[in-house]
């Protein structure tokens, strides 16, 4: 049995599609619903059973829950804005030291979200060895709740006994309930849509011209395609990047989503707030080496057929992967 926490959000409800169609569907799914409406995101897709996450932590703990043979733990909060330190601590990091202790005591394969946040602005690269893990200076609370977790796991050595993956900027179907987290994928078609055009930051450094900022853009499927080779690989363990391992530019992104639509790109460049400009992260980029050298050879998808499918085949049609 696979137990998918954070399994009606984003990623989570993406890993479970992909596991229905491999014909896995001995799985829980554990999330906290509440008010929103990621539920959606559970519809049509097959498992065992679901969980609130204080009560899934409860019975695993008890010893309710037998047979479970993987946790794929992806709930967190992953709002980038959050202020409240002491809810991030207690949810993204107590929590994720009790299943992966869990995990550990009882021989369970462990694989978790932590975050390319953790690089902070990437002065010390995005570079997965977590030797230099320490070096990193996440620029906001998020980050830090992940790095906090990363480096327990590495000073208590259990590193090696479980898989850490930072995440870049993935984007696709089922993010339709994140607000002000959803990608800019998202946010633009809607603002094109409303508007006929798009906004973009401009840039406040002279290295940069407006939009050309940069970021590594990952689509779901492969986002899951690279979470479910460790799965089917239980002999690898430690921090790696998922990303893309390509650095494109804001332009870029918007372009393809007019082109998608066959409309002439029309993009505004509005001043970027005062309060996210010292810690406005001008490249990303996921040094994706360490994932290639276990043997991941699936093909990269490129942005402009990333965002054709995601465009045509979900956001024209309002659907979910389901």
């Amino acid at each position: 049995m696979i137990v998918v926490t954070g399994g009606a959000g984003f990623i989570g409800s993406a890993i479970v599609y992909y596991l229905n169609q491999i014909s896995i569907k001995d799985i829980i799914v554990v999330d906290s619903l509440g008010l929103k409406d990621n539920w959606k995101n559970l519809t049509g897709l097959e498992f065992n059973d679901y969980l609130e996450k204080d009560e899934f932590l409860y019975n695993l703990l008890s010893g309710k829950i037998p047979g479970i043979q993987t946790i794929i733990h992806m709930g967190a909060c992953s709002d980038t804005t959050e202020q409240d330190a002491t809810f991030l601590i207690e949810n993204n990091f107590e929590y994720t030291k009790q299943l992966a202790k869990w995990s550990v005591n009882n021989n369970i394969r462990f694989i978790y979200a932590s975050s390319a946040a953790t690089y902070g602005d990437g002065s010390d690269r995005f570079d997965d060895d977590q030797n230099n893990s320490i070096r990193f200076k996440p620029l906001n609370m998020y980050g830090y709740s992940k790095q906090l977790f990363d480096m327990w796991a590495i000073k208590q050595r259990i590193m090696n006994r479980i898989v850490g993956l930072k995440y870049f900027n993935v984007f696709g179907p089922n993010e339709y309930h994140k607000g002000e987290m959803r990608s800019l994928v998202l946010k633009a078609y809607i603002q094109l849509k409303e508007t006929g055009k798009v906004k973009l930051f401009k840039s406040h450094r002279p290295d940069y011209t407006h939009g050309e900022q940069k970021r590594d853009f990952l689509y779901i499927k492969d986002a899951v395609k690279m979470t479910l080779y460790f799965l089917n690989n239980p002999q690898y363990t430690g921090l790696y990047n998922i990303g893309s391992g390509k650095a494109r530019t804001w332009n870029d992104l918007v372009t393809a989503i007019f082109t998608a639509l066959d409309l002439e790109p029309n993009i505004e460049y509005i001043d970027m707030p005062s309060d996210i400009r010292s810690h406005y992260q001008y490249y990303t980029c996921a040094n994706i080496d360490k994932l290639r050298s276990i043997g991941y050879s699936e093909k990269i998808i490129s942005l402009e057929d990333d965002i054709q499918d995601y465009v045509v085949n979900y956001l024209e049609k309002n659907k979910y992967l389901s």
